[in-house]
């Protein structure tokens, strides 16, 4: 009875274990994203002070440097609030790893204290045990055997509880081992925390410091920003004018096919007609379906149906059109920086980079349009239902109708009226005859590099 009760403990303990291990590699799993995480934003903030120490080779203070600080600050927040995660990820550790070293301390204490009673129960009944005097008691061979199989199962039994013993003590020690690990490493990560809160404030302040040299400026601000306005404004305006050249081709094309089918059906309808005269069945009319819907202008080929599918389910997965770079400036309508009243209203994505990037098609397509404008270049590549535009490159490394695939260069970065070397990336959407729709590009573009 006691044996088939220490077996059953044993089985629970294993049971409990093996749960215990699967939520620890769980919590690891989580911990070890947590670090990825940690540095890939570290990277980030690593680059944006390259960039950053370059622009401070002007003296004077500029939108490309507050731009640079404040990502640098965004992403000098986020790394705090990861290592908060962290933290809190090393809390429940620490607090499932308290529990299992109160288990398994427990259990220790009743695997001797069952183990000491069946040393003594052993010792007590020693001379009724003699081994040689309990088989010779037997009242047959059968029965000689069997209690041989008792002696047997009892002296292994005592065994299994030693190494029950020594099993537990180990686990506990190792448990404990990685408690005080987990200890250490959260005490590591307060330290951390404590340095980036500190230099958290000293950016703060630097880019404070920056706005506030900016804000002297004003006037020079508004002329800029007016400019750009205009700018941007014929560059919407010339983006439109070539989608809607491609949707008036396409729809040419379209009508002309939806003719010559026409055509080939009445031709085959009279030919039917003439030749059945005499059949008492009529001839069948074919009915041909018009070749391209009105809501899909652009898909006049299975290729550019595939492509367009292809480039609308790797949403959220494209890459970016430089190597290196953040968002300097956002999509859609948002308050300028410095002149809060003032109202941005940008069609793509601001990528600010490095000098002398390379700039990339982020999906394989077809160059619709190289065109300069203010003395930078744009290009404009066509994947099926989208188009991709990229704007201000001093250069251009391919050609009107070239075909170009994914992560080929297409040109090099050009620097913005800032003089910071800034890429204008921006995304649009054919929505049938009438024109064409603007997309966040961030939400389209993958995690950067």
């Amino acid at each position: 009875m006691l044996m088939r009760v220490i077996y059953l403990l044993l089985f629970v303990l294993m049971s409990v274990s093996a749960a215990a291990q699967q939520k620890v590699v769980e919590i690891q799993y989580t911990k070890e994203q947590l670090q990825a995480r940690r540095k890939e934003i570290m990277d980030n903030i690593n680059e944006t002070q390259q960039q950053l120490d370059a622009l401070k080779n002007d003296k004077k203070a500029t939108m490309g440097q507050l731009r640079a600080l404040q990502n640098k600050l965004a992403q000098r927040q986020n790394l705090i609030a990861n290592i908060n995660d962290e933290m809190q990820d090393i809390d429940n550790t620490i607090r499932s790893s308290s529990k299992e070293v109160v288990n398994l301390r427990q259990t220790l204490e009743q695997l001797k204290v069952r183990y000491a009673q069946s040393i003594r129960y052993a010792y007590e009944t020693r001379s009724s045990y003699d081994m040689l005097a309990f088989l010779f008691s037997s009242t047959d061979f059968n029965d000689a055997m069997r209690r041989m199989k008792y002696l047997k199962k009892f002296r292994d039994f005592r065994k299994q509880q030693v190494e029950q013993i020594r099993t537990t003590q180990n686990q506990l020690q190792h448990k404990i081992g990685s408690l005080n690990a987990e200890k250490a490493q959260k005490d590591e990560l307060l330290n951390s925390q404590q340095q980036q809160k500190q230099v958290l404030l000293a950016e703060t302040n630097q880019t404070n410091q920056v706005m506030q040299d900016l804000k002297g400026k004003e006037s020079d601000l508004l002329k800029k920003i007016e400019a750009n306005k205009k700018t941007a404004a014929k560059v919407n305006k010339l983006i439109n004018n070539i989608i809607e050249r491609e949707i008036a081709k396409a729809t040419k094309a379209a009508e002309e096919e939806d003719r010559r089918n026409d055509a080939a059906e009445k031709k085959a309808a009279a030919s039917a007609t003439s030749s059945g005269s005499n059949d008492n069945n009529p001839p069948k009319v074919l009915v041909h379906s018009k070749s391209k819907s009105d809501s899909q202008p652009l898909l006049l080929t299975p290729t550019d149906v595939a492509l367009s599918s292809n480039f609308e389910g790797n949403k959220g997965k494209l890459y970016w059109p430089v190597e290196k770079g953040y968002i300097s400036d956002h999509f859609g309508t948002h308050p300028h920086p410095i002149e809060t009243k003032v109202m941005i209203d940008n069609a793509g994505v601001d990528i600010q980079t490095s000098p002398g990037a390379t700039v990339k098609a982020v999906f394989e397509g077809t160059v619709k349009s190289i065109t300069v404008l203010g003395g930078v270049k744009m290009v404009l590549i066509q994947h099926g239902n989208y188009f991709t535009v990229y704007n201000n490159l001093q250069s251009t490394s391919v050609s009107p109708l070239q075909h170009v695939s994914t992560n080929q260069p297409i040109g090099i970065v050009a620097n913005d009226d800032n003089g910071e070397p800034t890429v204008n990336f921006q995304i649009w959407k054919v929505i049938g005859k009438k024109g064409s729709t603007k997309l966040n590009p961030e939400t389209w573009l993958g995690k950067a590099h």
